[in-house]
């Protein structure tokens, strides 16, 4: 089977991506992330770029929630977006918010938890991962480990996805 035998799939991240991170101060502790963050009641929800949804769903591909967010994206993120209901990709645990995956010093040395996840779950489908949080770890471990082909498109957090972005995201799907 040869990557135009199938779908490729669009793995999506919410926070820093299709939420974006600037200016804003996010939770602290897990208790303020389930409390204020990841529900319909968070006022940063009206930085979404709701023209984002219909975009999303003409891409020639299977999308998939990548993010913390879990199941909430659906709940929460995808009626404001005009998405149906997605998978969600099983990233086993979620890493505590104190873990040194979070901090600042080192992160970007260190292979991000969802990445071999997201690997697992392509299946040797060509996928794109979209996230502002994606480094050359991330895209050397993909490499290594994925036959088919990918695109780790890192998107500005301060900014979230933009148009520029869509773009690059049409134009490899168009050749996958």
């Amino acid at each position: 089977m040869t990557d135009h035998d199938v779908r490729p799939v669009v793995f999506l991240d919410v926070d820093g991506t299709l939420l974006p991170a600037g200016g804003v101060q996010q939770p602290a502790t897990l208790a303020e992330w389930n409390a204020k963050w990841q529900n319909s009641s968070n006022p940063h929800l009206s930085r979404l770029t709701l023209e984002h949804g219909p975009r999303l769903l003409a891409l020639p591909c299977d999308l998939m929630w990548a993010t913390a967010w879990m199941e909430d994206a659906n709940e929460v993120i995808a009626p404001l977006l005009g998405l149906p209901t997605l998978p969600v990709v099983d990233m086993g645990e979620l890493p505590d918010i104190d873990d040194p995956v979070f901090s600042e010093d080192d992160w970007t040395a260190k292979l991000h938890w969802k990445t071999p996840a997201l690997v697992e779950t392509a299946a040797g489908r060509p996928f794109v991962w979209v996230d502002d949080e994606i480094t050359e770890v991330d895209r050397s471990w993909v490499a290594a480990h994925h036959p088919g082909r990918a695109l780790l498109h890192r998107v500005a957090s301060d900014s979230g996805l933009t148009d520029a972005d869509l773009v690059v995201v049409e134009e490899w799907l168009q050749t996958a």
